[in-house]
Order: C-alpha cells, then sequence, then structure tokens
C-alpha cells in the first residue's frame, strides 16, 4: 500500500526490480556416524547423538580425541630379536575413517558419536545416531564406515539392515545420499556382493552408492607404550633398560598399515569433485590418497558381476589398481543400477542439489498472492539459477531451452480449484549431463582409392 503523504516535502522510494535469487546449498558434506573416545565440547556438555560441524582433524581430536590404542603383541628371542609381530585388527575406526577422509580431499563435516569406543558395537546405537541426524539439515551424504564391521559374520545382517535405514532416510528428506561399503567377508568379490544384494532391500535404491572392495592404506595404527607387550609385558618396562630394542619395536609397527572400508576415502572424493569440477561431475576415474592398494584385485570380468546386476539392479562400484596411475575409483552407478533415470551417482546428486537450493529459495513466496506477478517472480528465479548451471556444464543442450524448462501459471500447471486450494505448482524440468561410462571407439580398414 502507498505511503500517505500529509506534510510537503521531497520523499524517495526504492523500488525493487530485481528478481530474488537461489543460492545453491553446499554438497559434500558428509555425516559419519560410529564410536569415539570421547564427546564432548569446550563447556564439557555431552556430545553423544549430537550431530556436530568440524572442519579439521584437529577439531575432531579436541571434541571426540584419538582413536581406541590398538593391541599389539611382540614376541622376541633370548638374544632381543624380534620373532613377530601381532597386530589386533581395530574394531573402532572413526579415526582412521576421519584420516582418510580428510587426506582425500574433504573438508566440513559432522560427527555423530554414538557412544564411547570402550565396549561392544550394537545396531541400537547406531540407529540413535540416525533418529539425531534426521534432525539435521546442512549433510547431504551418510556414513556408516565404522558399523562395517558390526556383523562379525555374514550370518548376520545389522550392518545391512542400518544401510536399509539409512536409504530409507534419505528418500524421506530428499536432502542426502548414502555411501555404503561392501562388507568384506570371504575377500570373494562376487561371494562378497552376493551377500550385500541379498541382505539389502530393494526400496529406494537410487538414493545410495556401494564401493567394494577394502583398502590396503598407508595409515599408522594409533598405539600406546600401555597397549604394546613384548613376550606378556608391557613396552614401557623395557624403555630404559633396553633402548635399542625399544627403538626397533617402534620401528617394526611403523611399517604396519591399517586396512579399511572405502567409503570414508570415497566422501572425501564426492567433497572434492564438487568442490573442484561441480556435484555434476561423476567422482570416477579419481585417484585415491593413503592407499596403497585395494586388498582385492578386481579382474574386467570381475567388474562386470559387480557393476551390472541383472537381477535386482543393484551394481557396486570397484576401486581398482591400474599400473602407472595408482588405485582409481572405477564406478559412478547408483545401486539403482538398472534404472535409466537415476542409474548414475551425479545425476541423482544433481537433482537433490537442485531441489534443496529452489525448496529453500522460494520459501519467501509462501503467503504471497498467487498470481501473475508472483508466478513470474518465482520463474524468473529459478531459470537464472538453471542458466547458471547450464553455462558451468551441469545441463545438456546446445540452448538453455534445450537443457532445461520452468513451467507455472493459471491453466499451465494450476487450475482454478489448486488456487482455492492455496496451491502455487511449478513444474521443472532438467536434462542432466550423464557420465559416458563406455567409451567405444570402431575402427574399420579403408580401401585405398588410387
Amino acid at each position: 500500500m502507498a505511503t500517505s503523504y500529509k506534510t510537503p516535502n521531497v520523499y524517495i522510494e526504492e523500488i525493487s526490480k530485481l528478481p530474488p535469487s537461489v543460492a545453491g546449498v553446499s554438497t559434500g558434506i558428509p555425516a559419519f556416524l560410529g564410536y569415539t573416545e570421547k564427546a564432548e565440547n569446550d563447556d564439557g556438555e555431552d556430545l553423544t547423538n549430537v550431530p556436530t560441524r568440524i572442519t579439521s582433524l584437529l577439531e575432531y581430536e579436541t571434541f571426540f580425541g584419538l582413536a581406541k590404542p590398538t593391541v599389539i603383541a611382540v614376541i622376541t628371542n633370548g638374544a632381543d630379536e624380534i620373532i613377530s609381530i601381532r597386530v589386533t585388527e581395530p574394531k573402532f575406526l572413526m579415526y582412521y575413517a576421519l584420516q582418510m577422509f580428510f587426506n582425500n580431499g574433504g573438508g566440513a563435516c559432522y560427527i555423530v558419536s554414538v557412544g564411547p569406543d570402550d565396549g561392544t558395537k550394537a545396531k541400537a546405537d547406531f540407529d540413535n545416531g540416525l533418529a539425531a541426524l534426521k534432525k539435521e539439515d546442512e549433510p547431504t551424504l551418510i556414513l556408516l564406515s565404522d558399523a562395517a564391521n558390526l556383523d562379525d559374520d555374514s550370518n548376520t545382517t545389522d550392518y545391512y539392515d542400518l544401510c536399509v535405514a539409512a536409504l530409507d532416510q534419505c528418500k524421506t528428506l530428499q536432502d542426502r545420499f548414502a555411501v555404503f561399503d561392501v562388507v568384506q567377508f570371504k575377500k570373494d568379490s562376487r561371494d562378497d556382493a552376493e551377500t550385500f544384494r541379498s541382505a539389502v532391500s530393494s526400496e529406494y535404491l537410487n538414493y545410495g552408492a556401494a564401493y567394494y572392495p577394502y583398502l590396503q592404506t598407508s595409515l599408522n595404527y594409533y598405539y600406546t607404550d600401555d597397549s604394546v607387550t613384548v613376550n606378556g609385558a608391557a613396552l614401557e618396562t623395557i624403555k630404559d633398560t633396553k633402548g635399542a630394542l625399544y627403538n626397533g619395536i617402534k620401528s617394526e609397527i611403523s611399517k604396519k598399515r591399517i586396512i579399511l572400508p572405502p567409503s570414508s576415502a570415497i566422501a572425501g572424493v564426492y567433497a572434492r569433485v564438487d568442490r573442484d569440477r561441480g556435484v555434476w561431475k561423476a567422482p570416477a576415474n579419481v585417484s585415491l590418497a593413503s592407499v596403497t592398494v585395494p586388498t582385492v584385485k578386481i579382474t574386467n570380468e570381475d567388474q562386470e558381476d559387480l557393476n551390472v546386476d541383472a537381477t535386482a539392479g543393484k551394481s557396486i562400484n570397484a576401486i581398482r589398481y591400474f599400473t602407472g596411475k595408482g588405485v582409481l575409483v572405477w564406478g559412478a552407478r547408483t545401486l539403482a543400477g538398472n534404472d535409466n533415470e537415476w542409474r548414475y551417482v551425479p545425476v541423482r546428486r544433481l537433482f537433490i542439489y537442485v531441489e534443496e537450493s529452489v525448496q529453500q529459495a522460494t520459501e519467501f513466496a509462501i503467503f504471497e498472492p498467487n498470481v501473475t506477478v508472483t508466478w513470474l517472480k518465482v520463474k524468473s528465479m529459478i531459470e537464472s539459477f538453471l542458466e547458471g548451471l547450464w553455462r558451468q556444464g551441469a545441463l545438456a543442450g546446445s540452448t538453455a531451452e534445450q537443457a532445461f524448462f520452468v513451467n507455472v501459471g493459471l491453466g499451465v500447471t494450476m487450475s482454478s480449484q489448486d488456487i482455492l486450494e492455496g496451491r502455487m505448482n511449478v513444474e521443472i524440468g532438467l536434462a542432466a549431463v550423464r557420465p559416458a561410462e563406455f567409451i567405444i571407439l570402431k575402427f574399420s580398414h579403408k580401401l585405398q582409392e588410387a
């Protein structure tokens, strides 16, 4: 309503001509669920099941501590020569997972501590963590790395039940994507893949991706002198009396490297590719840092069975070693591998990104008059955002009209009844770019012409 002028004077009114804009939401922000040494902030408040945002490994150590010291048994002979070193593989992997995430390009992330790392693991702890995470808006990836060894053998399905719950949360909220590990029970790609496919239901598969196999990393085990025994006695006891043996043992332990599930490194790759190229670029044909070799050598024939699942479409992305190139992520499929719409990870994640960004930007129109002026503001705002994505290479098409469309209006997307019921329907179509998964080069003989 115009201002009522009563006093003679010169008045200034600023008229807004520019439409509101869409600000792209953050991507590649994972939430790690697992057990930690501690869980408290600077004020001493308990952070158990409280999603906490961090941006560095130092912050993690401040709030959540270090890894649980690894139990290591050293056997020597009477001449103080090392005969064997036996490392008990750690069951609590959160600290190592965060190292892999940051080493592979990760940035901001959330930590959901489901309890202290001084007892046994339980599925109920992770259920509580997922419930807490559901209330947090910013995370865009769900990581269950620390739950991968929740099952002691392939006869239990607690971990895969959690995968199903994570997929359900992704579908419900429609603002996040799950990255899963295929647990290595037998270190045979076909058997492990079959166990995974049989245990994970076929619902909401386009909201998750699975990776195989585990990775031999270059990370050292975290240990203390108290967690290392030498012929049954603590390592600390020989520090002053047998200095050479003490230093020799520490040197040999430093050569041991931990094996980890791949999802935390993959989350780092997601974050790095999103930052450098965009969420529409497939996080594949990318090398992994702090990895020496996959624990299972996957051949082309092996990957055929992983990549394509004719029965249920549950594709599994392989991680492979290539001579001269190192360890590469060699797959970019969602678990909905037989779905032409949602087969590829970047397509699904691009839609999540656009949907969440547009949803937040259009909140200004709630309770605005449901008339042409409002429709034009919404339409131009969304079109401007999508044109920017198209110019960056996120959408396919030689023109903007080929890349996307935005429709809104009476007789176009709404009926008179829709307006009476307070609905403003906006239809958006995207021609998402898809990765070139198979490069086919066709050669033939050209006959001599002269």
